[in-house]
């Protein structure tokens, strides 16, 4: 055999491996999908006719003994039975969403090519009028049988008319963002199903090892591999309820991290094994260590080009300023435990600069004063300073700077006000935002506020930033809790102005809003009840339940969307006397306490006697509740 024909038979079982790596890679993403979309359940079962198609192919290239190869032969077969029916199924999908659903012509084909795949298969699993098994040389070869014109007949018309199915979607396509990716589509919409078609029953036996047969089927592979890269994109855009960045970034990062690093490494064993010495050593001993450095080197350069590559395939009409932006939102914003952990390192530090076993730190935003840190032994009796209100406001009035540095004494501590350099009372003076106790150790104290640039001044400056970034990004989650469920444009809502639809669909905006849609919104209207953009700027002040109300004498449409979710919550008020710690009374004293009385989540958890995560779900389920009582009332005033 030639060095040519043996490099080609290892590049050939490195892209039949890959193709399989490839399909199965893009059937588990596409398992992670909105599955209960038809475009999404279709495209799985078009993935997975090629992904048992290659996977066997796979099989084969590695050689086995002829029993196994036949088998791995005719399992070969579930796919490309299936195959034309799926690809015909997801062309229908695909034609509906652009809204021509089948009149019932379109699903009895479907039924029909389904049971004639699974005749094809039976015929090939228990019979030979299909395929042949012929030896060949030290193998096996697959021939075609009597019955493989009918197959191949089969074959032609099911992609035939699927292809012309996505031709006519692709017309009624409105927008030319939707017209793009069905043109793209369109172009590699039969690639899996050419891809798959069992070439080697029209070469004599033998031929498809030979020279001609290697390069034809490489560069097939090449082609395949390519398509299915083309085609992953737009089939999952059909399939997703996710905006287009958001689809381009996820897809992005999956090839790169998974089907991109199994091809690397499967390409580093197969190369290194043929070798015969690499730096004094066998080949196969080699492989190990090349291809834990081939993957730790492409992670490496993925980290480094990842965000050049999504700033040209997806933000490539973006303004830089604001992808950098976005970029690092993750990396400049901390959790309310990674700022509260910060502090209490803070803390512990100068108890080790000024040499004392105790000191705190308070926040004195919100409605009630609360400790973010303790570093010592405490007794309860000190929380009772949280509500020495005089005292807290003598602080509040105070200021520490290196020029003057003011603090009071309370029970042994010295009380240094932490002030923010963001806000301030009239626009100069900064807003006392927390207060930091020391226990007093008087001459370390007077010595460090004595020293203008003392290290005591930048601890304090350090709590000061670290609780004014908690109290900017609590107010920034509390934005986002109350915005983010009122932005309704989806994909499914998208769909409407990007593809033409039936007119014997209903109008959408008679539909009723959708549950999972509501219960966010219901959510963040709670948790603001009191205030903020949860519930003022609100889509549930829309629903007819809140605009009767407002036609019934309802001064403004917060307070009438208010009077809603009070009635709600007391519709799930049991008869009787109110027990806290009674079951079937758990439901609504959580959505009292919580929201309408404004407790707080530790203090809710306590008076019922449970854990804060158990409090957790069963608020989940008690907003859930409420959700279910709104969406009942719209639908009788809808009816």
């Amino acid at each position: 055999m030639s060095l040519l024909t043996t490099l080609l038979l290892t590049v050939n079982e490195t892209l039949t491996a890959g193709n399989a790596i490839i399909a199965v890679s893009l059937l588990l993403f596409n398992l992670t999908r909105n599955l209960n979309n038809r475009v999404a359940k279709t495209s799985a079962a078009v993935l997975a006719c090629v992904a048992v198609s290659y996977v066997a192919d796979a099989f084969i290239s590695l050689e086995p003994n002829n029993v196994a190869h036949e088998i791995a032969t005719r399992l070969q077969w579930i796919g490309i039975a299936f195959i034309p029916a799926a690809i015909y199924h997801l062309s229908d999908a695909l034609l509906a969403t652009t809204g021509l659903p089948s009149r019932g012509r379109r699903k009895r084909a479907i039924r029909l090519l389904y049971l004639t795949g699974a005749a094809f298969l039976l015929a090939v699993a228990f019979g030979d009028s299909l395929i042949l098994v012929v030896p060949a040389q030290e193998s096996i070869s697959i021939q075609a049988g009597a019955a493989f014109l009918v197959y191949a007949l089969y074959f032609l018309l099911a992609n035939g008319f699927a292809y012309f199915n996505v031709h006519r979607a692709r017309k009624r396509c409105l927008t030319p963002a939707s017209a793009r990716r069905m043109a793209y589509l369109q172009i590699a919409f039969l690639t899996p199903a050419l891809g798959i078609f069992p070439y080697s029953v029209l070469l004599n036996p033998g031929d498809e090892s030979s020279l001609f047969g290697l390069l034809v089927i490489n560069t097939a592979n090449v082609i395949i591999i390519l398509m299915l890269f083309f085609l992953s994109y737009p089939l999952y855009f059909f399939g997703s309820d996710k905006p287009d960045r958001l689809v381009k970034k996820q897809l992005l990062d999956f090839l790169l991290r998974g089907p991109a690093t199994g091809l690397i490494a499967l390409a580093v064993v197969n190369f290194t094994a043929q070798a015969t010495r690499i730096l004094s050593l066998p080949g196969e001993a080699f492989t190990p260590p090349a291809v834990v450095g081939a993957v730790l080197l492409w992670q490496w350069f993925v980290s480094l080009a990842l965000p050049y590559f999504e700033k040209f395939f997806i933000y490539r009409d973006e303004d830089d300023e604001q992808i950098t932006k976005l970029q690092t939102l993750s990396d400049r914003v901390l959790t309310h435990t990674d700022l509260s952990q910060l502090i209490m390192a803070t803390t512990e530090s100068i108890c080790d600069y000024l040499r004392i076993d105790k000191a705190f730190v308070i926040s004195l935003e919100g409605a009630q004063p609360e400790f973010v840190s303790k570093v010592g032994a405490f007794d309860k009796e000190y929380d009772e300073l949280l509500k020495q209100s005089e005292l807290l406001d003598q602080v509040r009035q105070m200021r520490f700077t290196t020029q003057d540095a003011n603090y009071l004494q309370w029970r042994g501590f010295a009380l240094i006000p932490l002030n923010s350099s963001r806000v301030g009372g009239n626009g100069t003076e900064a807003l006392t935002i927390g207060l930091l106790g020391l226990f007093n150790n008087e001459a370390a104290l007077q010595e460090e506020l004595g020293a203008p640039a003392g290290r005591l001044h930048a601890f304090v400056s350090r709590v000061e930033t670290s609780l004014d970034d908690m109290r900017l990004q609590t107010e920034m989650y509390n934005l986002l809790e109350g915005l983010l469920p009122q932005f309704q444009m989806t994909r499914s809502r998208a769909l409407q102005v990007e593809y033409r639809q039936s007119s014997a669909l209903p109008p959408r905006v008679q539909d009723l809003p959708d549950r999972d849609e509501i219960f966010e919104q219901v959510r963040a209207a709670l948790r603001h009840y009191w205030g903020g953009s949860g519930i003022t700027q609100s889509n549930l002040i829309m629903l007819r339940s809140v605009q009767s109300r407002l036609q019934n004498g309802e001064q403004s449409p917060v307070n009438a969307l208010r009077k809603l979710l009070e009635e709600a919550i007391a519709a799930l008020k049991p008869a009787g006397e109110r027990k806290m710690m009674s079951p079937e009374w758990t439901l609504y004293n959580i959505l009292q306490l919580r929201f309408l009385e404004n407790r707080k989540v530790r203090e809710v958890a306590r008076r019922l006697s449970m854990s804060e995560a158990d409090l957790y779900r069963k608020q989940r389920i008690a907003i859930l509740a409420v959700t279910d009582l709104i969406l009942k009332q719209e639908q009788a005033l809808r009816e």
